[in-house]
């Protein structure tokens, strides 16, 4: 299976995407993030679940989800940008370990643009902006 099939297979109900909380989009986002994420760095091969972990790690972070905040709202349409920043501006009784509270908060933003867009059935939509940041952010790690 490769990624343009994980999508179609994953959600065949519509919602009302805009009916839940920026949190409740985050905390779906989030789940579907990690699942792009592991998914296409198996597409690599058989590698060892320590390193797929640890390479995971670059993309799932805080500090990474808010870099990606920056490239999405240079390629997002305004409707996605009021849902991301929604996300952003969610007020939260959690934050990463890691991570600084901007960069949390950034992350949450993207997260939720993510749920939304999953819940709404836009999966291409997400894999084209998955992949748009994900390909930047390892040509910024080789670079």
């Amino acid at each position: 299976m490769n990624t343009d099939d994980f999508f179609n297979v994953m959600l065949d109900t519509e919602v009302n995407a805009s009916s839940y909380s920026p949190l409740d989009l985050a905390y779906i986002g989030d789940a579907v993030f990690e699942v792009y994420v592991r998914t296409k760095l198996l597409m690599h091969g058989n590698v060892p679940v320590n390193k797929l972990h640890k390479e995971a790690k670059k993309y799932v972070s805080a500090p990474a989800q808010a870099k990606m905040f920056e490239m999405l709202k240079n390629i997002i349409t305004e409707e996605e940008f009021a849902v991301m920043k929604r996300g952003r501006n969610a007020k939260s009784f959690t934050s990463a370990k890691n991570a600084s509270i901007i960069d949390y908060r950034h992350a949450t933003g993207v997260e939720a643009l993510i749920g939304y867009l999953y819940l709404s059935g836009n999966n291409e939509r997400i894999k084209y902006l998955l992949d748009k940041v994900t390909e930047n952010q390892t040509e910024n790690q080789k670079g």
